[in-house]
């Protein structure tokens, strides 16, 4: 028994290595090889989509071009789990989208993406990947508060990326992936986003481009956080509201002008004598 637990260790961490084999292969050369950029974009209150964008280094992909397929190939897998699509640009590089129809959808299906882990078939789905992405601690949140016309939504993220950094066998940080990591997280809105701070150390934005996205510089080997706030116009809302309009104009165009322009007024007929 002690000996078939030590067998199960040995299996877990020889995965968990293979996991992060593309990221310490990336460390290992010494180039800034992986561009990693995240955006949520909010189309309206009930579309939008999670865009990825995966840039492999040219080093990166020649020195173990086997492993990064593989591991390109996990990806596409899970994205078509949560009925997204892969675009695949070039043999190192990947556009992904998966589309969410409200903020519950989308806090879902994110954290299912690079939470695995935490599905109820998650036997299921460990059996179909091969190979899969770094085990990243990732939780998002989507707040939501209706107010007839508009929707006030507050997106919270916290990113565990402590699993990019190499360690000593101390513990102690043995290399940064600081300068050879790019990973970027943006919020696209209709109206724009104010980003706020209510945690200390909570990240802020890098910039601000075309009025309607955030766009916020992760750090890789640290616990990253961030929130932001923005509003969406509320079709139902507005719908509701041209009714009661011209419910208003109709009732006012019969009491009000009609009889006073004497139209739909009954004659009164002359009793002859």
């Amino acid at each position: 028994m002690k000996e078939q637990n030590i067998k199960d260790g040995t299996g877990k961490k020889k995965k968990q290595f293979f996991f992060l084999l593309p990221f310490v292969l990336c460390l290992l050369t010494l180039t800034g090889c992986v561009q990693y950029d995240v955006g949520v974009n909010f189309d309206s209150q009930t579309r939008g989509e999670i865009v990825q964008h995966i840039k492999l280094g040219e080093k990166l992909t020649s020195f173990s071009s086997e492993t990064v397929g593989d591991w390109l190939k996990s990806v596409e897998q899970r994205v078509k789990l949560l009925d997204g699509k892969t675009k695949r640009l070039s043999d190192r590089e990947v556009l992904v989208s998966i589309p969410f129809n409200n903020g519950a959808e989308l806090e879902d299906k994110f954290n299912q993406f690079y939470n695995p882990i935490a599905q109820t078939n998650k036997s299921r789905v460990a059996s179909r990947l091969e190979t899969d992405l770094p085990k990243f601690e990732s939780h998002l949140s989507v707040k939501q508060n209706n107010l007839l016309l508009l929707l006030r939504n507050r997106l919270s993220l916290e990113l565990d990326l402590r699993s990019l950094s190499l360690l000593s066998s101390n513990g102690s940080p043995l290399l940064s992936p600081g300068g050879l990591l790019e990973l970027d997280f943006s919020l696209n809105t209709p109206w724009g986003a104010e980003s706020i701070k209510t945690v200390a150390g909570a990240l802020v934005p890098a910039s601000y481009a075309e009025g309607k996205q955030l766009v916020w510089k992760l750090k890789p080997g640290e616990i990253n956080y961030l929130e932001a706030v923005f509003w969406i116009p509320s079709p139902v809302g507005i719908g509701a509201l041209i009714i009661a309009l011209f419910v208003a104009a109709g009732s006012a165009l019969k009491y009000q002008l009609l009889p006073a322009m004497g139209i739909g007024k009954k004659t009164q007929k002359i009793p002859q004598t």
